[in-house]
């Protein structure tokens, strides 16, 4: 049981948490083990790991409400932990009551700081006097999150907190993370999100936990270091294994060697052999291609759409998707985005103007409420069959490994699996078919972050057209060439990529919220020749000594991972020939090395730190205002 120590005398004030050789298991799979960690304070730390790996089960033994098989959390004395239910259960007539209630009872009066927390998630004026329970589930989930921050407490945990968030209010939220006084533990597929908000990362792989100071890709890339320094050890004891057995098979039987014989014996018994985890199973596809033998795939004409006689949520709308189009669709949500997309996808009728598509378009459609129309009697074989009655039974098989769900894991039932299990399957729907256009709304919603990154990728090498409703700013970035705007009650299409559209229009207040535009600062061309020249002499200046450092590294981690080979593949054939000395020494230089690669390597990856902080202060200092 999870033993909570409170208070303890010794402990010290900086370490607001200590978590301690903790364990959790459910059934024959073991989720962490032993893993032990610290919080100081004001960290914002970021939780990573595949899906199923344990990381919201770790989140909720630290709030208290599951119990760990053992281990302890130590908590400093009155120390406070706030979290988002998942249990929704409101009490007042509306909105504003219900989260004036969270306040302490000397601010009970305190009606701006709620106002201002459910502004900056996306409330208006007019919804303060609206019961809670008539907004839509994504809606729900935010008066939950007011709830919790006004609660103001010392730990915040954040469990995939983005994926009922529009940009703007992720916008917001991670200016708040930011300014957060207390400790945030967050979990959140969106790695440009991660990045922005927290200073540590820490991982569930292999049933360990891994932290580090600095961002996601510090991170992987240590994930990658440690794993090939496991890889190399291993090989390395297999290969000094199989000197010992040969010395043993070669002089076990001679008297003036027998001793030597059964001390290398005894040395085989007592080796401990590095495990290596093989159980990963990696998300990996790609989208299949239909050939259309035209450029233009389908034209918009003067689309026009409402709701039930109401005002028109899309006006006089015209665009032309041509092959290769990789188009953003963006905006708060509930203007109109995913209806947009239903329509492109014939599962809506637009209430006037045309929508023509060629005679070789197949449309692939990854909607939010698709997922509600899994059968959730199929097993997800079935489902995936159902989806192109004409594929073998080993090609379904082929699309449910590559979904994740090799062996028995494909004939588990729909009615059993997490959001992330069903988004695969409705991926996996989409793979059963050849497509030429992508229609993806919040498709990284439920993935976990490795699972993305595949994604996108997945998406950018897609040679048909591609139509996304993200509110992932760097899933933006990197796949966005043509924006559609959904803003100041109007649809708008922009010619340019994310950055640029930021850099240009930027984010407009809308309805009376304090959302601010945080269009990046244009560079200043009004900054003196001589001022300019003054920075970019320093950036130099700072920048050139740590570049030169990075590249001896290089240099260094190169010609010593080379001597490593060497000297590996030198002791293999000095093995069979008894030169025990010349081994020993070997096998004292290869340790030698290995320890001196892992050095090198940690210090470039301090280096690569360092050196995108200078970057980015002199591209600060020469975009600043004069």
């Amino acid at each position: 049981m999870l033993e909570k120590v409170i208070n303890k005398p010794k402990k010290l004030a900086s370490d607001m948490i200590q978590v301690s050789n903790l364990s959790k298991t459910f059934g024959s799979q073991i989720l962490f083990e032993n893993v032990s960690f610290s919080l100081k304070q004001k960290e914002k730390v970021g939780l990573v790991g595949r899906n199923g790996t344990g990381k919201s089960t770790l989140l909720k033994i630290i709030e208290g409400h599951l119990s760990s098989d053992s281990g302890g959390i130590r908590l400093p004395k009155g120390y406070t932990v706030g979290s988002l239910t998942q249990h929704l259960n409101f009490s007042k007539p509306t909105l504003k009551e219900e989260c004036v209630q969270e306040l302490k009872e000397d601010e009970k009066f305190d009606y701006f700081r709620a106002e201002k927390i459910l502004f900056g998630l996306g409330f208006s004026e007019e919804d303060l006097k609206r019961p809670p329970s008539s907004f839509s589930g994504g809606y729900q989930i935010r008066i939950e999150l007011t709830k919790v921050l006004l609660k103001n407490p010392n730990l915040l945990l954040l469990d995939e907190p983005t994926n009922y968030l529009d940009i703007l209010s992720l916008r917001w939220l991670k200016r708040f993370i930011k300014d957060f006084s207390g400790e945030v533990i967050l979990i959140t597929h969106d790695r440009g999100f991660m990045d922005q908000c927290v200073d540590h990362v820490m991982g569930i792989y292999d049933g360990g936990l891994k932290k580090i100071k600095g961002n996601t890709k510090s991170f992987y890339e240590r994930v990658d270091l440690d794993k090939k320094i496991g890889e190399k050890t291993l090989e390395n004891q297999l290969k000094k294994k199989e000197h010992l057995e040969s010395f043993v098979n070669r002089f076990g039987a001679k008297a003036s060697k027998a001793k030597q014989a059964q001390s290398k014996l005894k040395q085989l018994e007592k080796m401990d052999f590095i495990e290596l985890n093989s159980s990963n199973i990696h998300f990996g596809f790609k989208f299949p291609y239909k050939d259309c033998p035209s450029k233009n795939f389908m034209k918009i004409e003067d689309l026009n759409f409402n709701y039930d006689n109401g005002p028109h949520v899309i006006e006089n709308f015209n665009l032309s998707i041509k092959k290769g189009d990789r188009i953003g669709i963006i905006g708060k949500n509930g203007k109109g985005k995913s209806t947009l997309l239903n329509i492109l996808a014939q599962e809506l009728s637009p209430c006037s103007g045309k929508v023509t598509s060629h005679a070789n378009l197949v449309k692939g459609h990854f909607g939010q409420t698709n997922i509600n129309r899994l059968n959730i009697e199929n097993t997800i074989i079935d489902e995936i069959f159902s989806a192109n009655t004409d594929l073998s039974q080993s090609a379904v098989r082929g699309i449910c490994g590559t979904m994740m769900f090799s062996e028995d894991l494909a004939h588990k039932k729909i009615s059993i699996l997490s959001g992330g299990e069903k988004s695969r399957v409705l991926l996996g729907k989409i793979l059963a078919s050849e497509t030429n256009l992508l229609l993806l709304d919040e498709p990284t919603n439920h993935l976990d972050m490795e699972s993305v990154e595949v994604l996108t990728n997945e998406i950018n090498s897609f040679q048909g057209a591609s139509l996304i409703v993200t509110h992932n700013e760097k899933l933006l970035k990197s796949f966005a060439q043509k924006l559609i705007i959904f803003q100041k009650n109007k649809i708008e299409i922009f010619e340019g990529n994310y950055d640029e559209f930021l850099e240009k229009i930027g984010w407009d207040e809308e309805d009376g919220s304090q959302f601010s535009s945080e269009k990046p600062k244009k560079t200043n061309w009004k900054l003196s020749k001589k001022e300019r020249a003054e920075i970019i002499k320093e950036r130099s200046k700072e920048l050139n000594p740590l570049k030169r450092k990075r590249e001896k590294l290089e240099k260094d981690i190169h010609k010593n991972e080379k001597s490593l080979e060497d000297k590996n593949s030198e002791i293999i054939s000095l093995s069979s020939g008894g030169e025990g000395k010349k081994i020993s020494q070997l096998s004292r230089e290869i340790n030698d090395l290995e320890s001196l690669i892992e050095s090198s390597y940690e210090e470039f990856f301090d280096l690569e730190a360092k050196i995108d902080e200078c970057e980015k202060k002199f591209e600060s200092q020469l975009n600043k205002e004069g």
